[in-house]
């Protein structure tokens, strides 16, 4: 199989016009970390764009970072760290989760909209995208957005492109906004609630003035497996200046009880352990759910009745629900886990290829978003060159 390995943007519209005019296939990745997400791929040639790498500029005061697709997270969040400021939505690695050696990089992260436990209050990877270049099908360069805060440039692409598994267009550089770091940081954890219970609390923390900035909830099988070591236990973030810290975390206790308190270390491991899903062995297969946070526990519920050896931990307040079946059938549970989830979204994160390919990993959409979605395709990769199959089969 034939692999490209461009280092400029010209040089990737020449392979993607080349394949184009002999209607070949690509297969798109960069540092390979994501690859077991989604359906797998299979395809005429693979276009690596390890080469696509590097920070392109950096206007700290400004608040914006402009980087080629291929460049380690590692590396950007060092360079931010250094000036004090970070990526907001802390895009989670995965590493273990989907046991795929590789490098995770910012193409990757954008690629598949990941986003951590700060998305319930900071907003998803998509939010902070504020403009992009990047090579269509019919291998032409184009651009959309800009490198401003307050863009308000043409139609909202960016957005678009952010979680499109690279099946629209291949980026060749992306300019975010970034964020302060903050000063300090403190969990709170609420000890013994019912998931049932838990779901009412972190939704009432959140509705308070108190900045909450991440909202866990891991039962007792979860807890166990994380830094904390016991369980059930509900975990509340706030950061900012230590004294603020200090004083909303005094507050929130008033409301809630008496809690233990992780310190600025031990609350960035917890919270780690949380995006990275290290609580939640991946025996068997793992489903990743959003449903309606209110919801969320009794979904737990209805799935362990049928299938008592489920184990499940939530983030973003009940609105992520990671889900662990250890014997789940033929198609991976998807019947009976769509079927509780009644609205929402379920996507299948482990899986061995064989259910990947016959399942469908991501939630089936309706006839008229179907439709919606192919007329964007057509636009974009009219001949279907890009990462076939990723997302469903035929597109």
């Amino acid at each position: 199989m034939t692999l490209h390995r461009p280092s400029s943007a010209q040089e990737v519209a020449v392979i993607v016009a080349a394949a184009a005019a002999e209607k070949r296939t690509l297969e798109i990745f960069a540092g390979a970390s994501k690859r077991g997400f989604g359906r797998p791929v299979r395809a005429d040639a693979k276009l690596d764009l390890s080469k696509l790498a590097g920070i392109v500029n950096y206007e700290a005061p400004e608040l914006v970072l402009t980087a080629r697709p291929a460049t380690p997270l590692a590396e950007l969040e060092h360079v931010l760290r250094e000036k004090g400021q970070m990526l907001a939505f802390a895009p989670p690695k995965w590493l273990s989760l989907l046991g795929i050696e590789g490098t995770p990089t910012l193409g990757g992260a954008l690629a598949c909209n990941l986003s951590g436990p700060r998305r319930v209050r900071a907003g998803a990877a998509r939010d902070f995208i504020l403009g992009f270049s990047a090579v269509n099908g019919r291998g032409e360069i184009f651009k959309a957005g800009g490198k401003v805060v307050k863009n308000v440039t043409g139609f909202d692409l960016s957005k678009l492109m952010v979680g499109s598994f690279g099946t629209l267009s291949i980026l060749t550089e992306v300019t975010l906004k970034v964020m302060p770091r903050p000063e300090s940081e403190c969990t709170l954890l609420l000890q013994g609630l019912t998931d049932a219970k838990a779901i009412d609390v972190m939704a009432r923390a959140l509705n308070t003035p108190h900045e909450i900035l991440s909202a866990a909830h891991l039962p007792e099988g979860a807890a166990r497996r994380s830094c904390v070591g016991v369980g059930p236990v509900t975990a509340l973030r706030l950061e900012g200046p230590a004294p603020s810290v200090a004083s909303r975390a005094a507050e929130v206790e008033k409301v809630f009880g008496a809690a233990a308190r992780l310190d600025a270390e031990a609350s960035a491991r917890f919270w780690d352990e949380v995006a990275e899903v290290r609580a939640l062995l991946p025996e068997g297969v793992v489903w990743r759910l959003c449903p309606t946070p209110s919801f969320s526990a009794r979904l737990v519920e209805t799935i362990r009745q049928i299938l008592p050896g489920a184990e499940a931990f939530y983030d973003w307040a009940g609105g992520l629900v990671w889900l662990s079946l250890p014997e789940a059938g033929s198609d991976a549970g998807a019947g009976f886990v769509r079927a509780a989830l009644q609205d929402g979204h379920a996507t299948l994160m482990v899986a061995p290829d064989s259910l990947r390919e016959t399942v469908d990993v991501f939630q089936p959409v309706p006839r008229a978003l179907a439709a919606l979605e192919a007329r964007v395709k057509q636009n974009l990769d009219p001949l279907g060159l890009f990462n076939p199959g990723r997302m469903r089969k035929g597109f």
